[in-house]
This record gives structure tokens, C-alpha cells and sequence, in this order.
């Protein structure tokens, strides 16, 4: 009768454990635009959702067979991407734990104890003449579940799954950002060739320049001051031109160090950049916060730190656990699992707190306070990503009218160039008109060589800014993250 109480009452139990008190997560409303502020770039148009959209490997976008390469490094090598993953897979066990906590606890204890008496004891009037010595066989087993009344246990589950979430985006994020910065100073050691290349014909210029001068002074037309000018111009070419090799050794550092090797294990060979950035496919802003890996992981945190609230509200209500406990036990082994020797147990305990001095009402408090940190951390980086896809928007649009004006200035220069050597071979003009038009050429052609480069680092930026071809529906669901455990 006692048992079919008991069961019946545990029946009931599990049917109210549907149950779950705290609120139920909304996603927070994020800032919206219905178009980005900036134009695009003369030759692009808007992309429609999933026409012609970034795929996975972006960096192919390029047409460079050796990027493609060093970009494939980053997820298998990169030191950054594979703590990432580790945390990732942590979390994924972590949802385990949690999850454990639904079930019974079981445990088993078989045990043999010998015991001796003392004698000379008195119990229940009669004195033990002598001492005595018992050996108990004991095989048991209990088991103890909390019910999951109010959700509590239900609710970590959740939490621990959105968070597991939040760590593969913060996975795909990491990545995307060790992809970037690699392709970023790729074409910056590439941008420091044509910079070396640059001076290197500059170098051989002035080089001609200067035997030019010394004729002109060894025939008396020339001044020893024009010698020194043409002197001074070429040897601090040369210093430039050194000094460029320590940007360019750092940069091929920093690439093999990304890819997970040691630097001594690249070498990139010196190649000059000529092609203009491709034109990247710009979806509509409201796209992006389903492209955005840092978006989606912010939007997670926040659907976990919900699920503390609720965790929090469960403190306030009783808790029920149920214990059960039996075995076999006997002074003698070869009664040792005979009927006689069983025996058994069977419990409720149901536990509230009546007094914490307020400590749970804070508890409350506290969650909600830190579920409105993390919403306004997820409107914050809706707010971030707006900004990077504007600013390289920009970017790339107003150095893309600066490279047309430069090479338009790059033409101008060489031509002032060419008439100041004519005049300074007729006489016309001293050596110092030549000097100020070779540094003014030298400095057009420098800053077209530096614009290519600009102009694809922020479209790597861009690519970046526009989440690199991800998409929140790579985000493993409950099944996933249980998978493979």
C-alpha cells in the first residue's frame, strides 16, 4: 500500500514537472537600417540574400593560388583557432554535465566488516561474559533523484547548450579574424615589394643622375653643390630602400606565425601587386545579423544569462528529493543474498529556505542585471559591425577616386620630371628643380603603390565586416552539440 502511494505520488510529480518559473527568452530587438549610409563603390551593385553571396573559403575572391594556400593553415595549425576549438568542445561537454543532472544519482557499495565486542558491556540488563567477534556481508544500492519541479535543472541545460553556441561562434569568429589578418599583411609584405621595387628603380635612377652631374662637373658646367645634391638624393634612397626590408621580414613573420608554423619554415616570394580589389557582394543591412559570428555569440550569452534568471527565480520554491535505498546483509556468506537478508528503504524529503536575509531576492536582481549587461554587449556589437562594413564602404570608395587622382598626379610628375632634366642639360635651371621633381615623382608613385595596397586590405576588412560567408545556420542545435559525446 506504502508503495503504490509512493508511486503514484512520484507519478504525479513528473507530470508537474512541465514546469518552469522565470521568463522565457525573446531575442532583444537589435538596431536596424534599411541601407547602409555609404555608396557603393563606382562598378558595384547590391547583392541580393544568397545571390552571389561570400561562400566559406572568401579568401578565393583573390585568384592567388599561394594566399589560398597560407589561408587553408589557419584551421588546421593556427595555435588561437585550436584553443578556440578546445573551449568549444569544453562547453559541448559541459552541456553533458548539465544534462546529468535530470537523472538519478545510483551508487553501489558491497562491504565486508569484522567487528569484536568488548565484553563486560551491559545491554538490556544481561552483562556479555566474554567479547565477540561479527563479520557482516553487506551488498547495497541507493539511488537519490531531485525532481525538477520549477525547471531549474532544465534551465541549465539551456544555458550550458546556448553558451556551447556561443563558443562555436566565437570559434568561427576567431577564425575568420585569423583569416583576415593574414590575408591583411599578405598584401602588405606584397604592398612593401612594390615599395622595394619601387625604390629599387629609383636607386638606379638617381644612380644615372649622378654620373650625369659629375660629367657636367668634371666639364665645368656643373657645381660641386649639385654633386653633393645628387650624392645626398641618391644615399638616402638607398637608406629607405634597406629599411624597407625590416617591414617586409616582419610581415612574413607574422603570416607564418598565423598559418602555425615557425618563421623559419616560410618563404614568400617577392611579387608585386597589380589587380585592383574584386568587387564583394554587399547584402542589405539586415542581413548581417545572420552573417555576423561575434553578432550570433553575443545573442546567445544573452539567451543564457535568461536562463539564470530563471535559475535565480527557482531558488524562492521547495525542492523534493526522492531516495531509495536497499541490498542484501548477513553475518554469514552463504546466506549473504538469501530473502531473510534484504532489506530496503524508500523516501521523501521536500526542503525550503524560510530566511536567507534577502539573498535571493539579490540573486534575482543580480541575474537580470547581468542579462541587461549582456543585451546591451549584443546591441553594442550590432552597432560595431554597421560601423566596420561603413567605414570599409568608404574606404574603398574614396580610395578608389584617390588612386585615379594619383595616377593622373604619377603622369604629371614624370612629365615635370622629364622638362627639369631637359633644362638642367640646357642650363636653364640649377640642380636643386631637379631634386624637388625627382622626391615629388618618388612621392606619387609611392603613394599609388601604397593605395593598391590600402585599397585590398580593406576590402579583406570588408569581407570581414560582412561576416566572411558566415551564417548562424551553421550553429550546431541540441542534437549536434549531443553528438559524437
Amino acid at each position: 500500500m506504502r508503495s503504490s502511494l509512493l508511486f503514484t505520488f512520484a507519478g504525479l510529480l513528473l507530470l508537474s514537472s512541465a514546469c518552469m518559473v522565470g521568463p522565457n527568452y525573446k531575442r532583444p530587438a537589435a538596431p536596424q537600417t534599411p541601407a547602409y549610409k555609404e555608396p557603393l563603390p563606382d562598378g558595384w551593385k547590391e547583392a541580393q540574400p544568397n545571390d552571389g553571396a561570400i561562400k566559406g573559403k572568401w579568401w578565393e575572391i583573390y585568384n592567388d593560388p599561394a594566399l589560398n594556400a597560407l589561408e587553408e593553415q589557419v584551421s588546421i595549425s593556427n595555435q588561437n583557432v585550436l584553443a578556440a576549438e578546445a573551449n568549444f568542445r569544453a562547453a559541448r561537454y559541459a552541456v553533458a554535465i548539465a544534462r546529468a543532472g535530470l537523472y538519478p544519482t545510483v551508487s553501489a557499495g558491497p562491504s565486508i566488516t569484522t567487528s569484536r565486542s568488548s565484553g563486560g558491556f551491559v545491554s538490556g540488563g544481561l552483562v556479555s561474559a566474554s567479547p565477540s567477534v561479527v563479520t557482516t556481508y553487506t551488498a547495497a544500492a541507493s539511488a537519490s533523484w531531485t525532481a525538477d519541479i520549477w525547471g531549474s535543472v532544465r534551465r541549465s541545460v539551456h544555458a550550458a547548450q546556448e553558451t556551447a553556441q556561443a563558443d562555436f561562434a566565437l570559434l568561427e569568429n576567431a577564425r575568420l579574424s585569423y583569416q583576415s589578418e593574414l590575408a591583411e599583411d599578405y598584401f602588405d609584405l606584397h604592398g612593401s615589394d612594390g615599395d622595394i621595387d619601387l625604390l629599387q628603380r629609383t636607386v638606379t635612377s638617381y644612380e644615372e643622375y649622378l654620373k650625369l652631374t659629375k660629367d657636367r662637373y668634371n666639364s665645368g658646367v656643373a657645381s660641386g653643390g649639385d654633386v653633393a645634391l645628387a650624392q645626398t638624393q641618391l644615399d638616402t634612397t638607398r637608406a629607405q630602400l634597406i629599411d624597407l626590408g625590416v617591414a617586409r621580414a616582419q610581415f612574413e613573420h607574422a603570416i607564418a606565425i598565423l598559418a602555425g608554423k615557425p618563421p623559419s619554415a616560410v618563404t614568400i616570394p617577392a611579387e608585386l601587386l597589380k589587380t585592383p580589389p574584386p568587387v564583394v557582394p554587399v547584402e542589405v543591412p539586415s542581413t548581417l545579423l545572420e552573417r555576423r559570428p561575434d553578432i550570433a555569440a553575443a545573442e546567445r550569452t544573452v539567451a543564457a544569462a535568461n536562463e539564470q534568471i530563471g535559475i535565480a527565480v527557482a531558488a524562492y520554491y521547495p525542492t523534493l528529493t526522492l531516495s531509495a535505498s536497499g541490498g542484501f546483509e548477513a553475518t554469514n556468506i552463504t546466506k549473504w543474498f538469501s530473502l531473510p537478508s534484504r532489506f530496503w528503504s524508500l523516501g521523501a524529503q521536500m526542503s525550503e529556505v524560510a530566511f536567507e536575509g534577502g539573498k535571493r531576492r539579490a540573486q534575482v536582481k543580480m541575474t537580470e542585471a547581468q542579462y541587461d549587461a549582456t543585451v546591451a554587449n549584443y546591441r553594442q556589437s550590432v552597432l560595431t559591425a554597421f560601423q566596420q562594413v561603413e567605414d570599409n564602404l568608404a574606404a574603398l570608395r574614396i580610395l578608389g577616386q584617390e588612386a585615379i587622382a594619383v595616377d593622373q598626379a604619377v603622369k604629371a610628375a614624370q612629365d615635370s620630371l622629364t622638362i627639369a632634366t631637359y633644362q638642367y642639360k640646357a642650363g636653364t635651371v640649377n640642380y636643386l628643380t631637379v631634386i624637388t621633381a625627382q622626391a615629388t615623382a618618388l612621392a606619387n608613385e609611392k603613394t599609388a603603390v601604397d593605395l593598391l595596397t590600402r585599397r585590398l586590405t580593406s576590402s579583406v576588412l570588408l569581407i570581414q565586416a560582412l561576416g566572411g560567408g558566415w551564417n548562424t545556420s551553421a550553429l550546431p542545435n541540441n542534437e549536434e552539440l549531443r553528438r559524437g559525446l
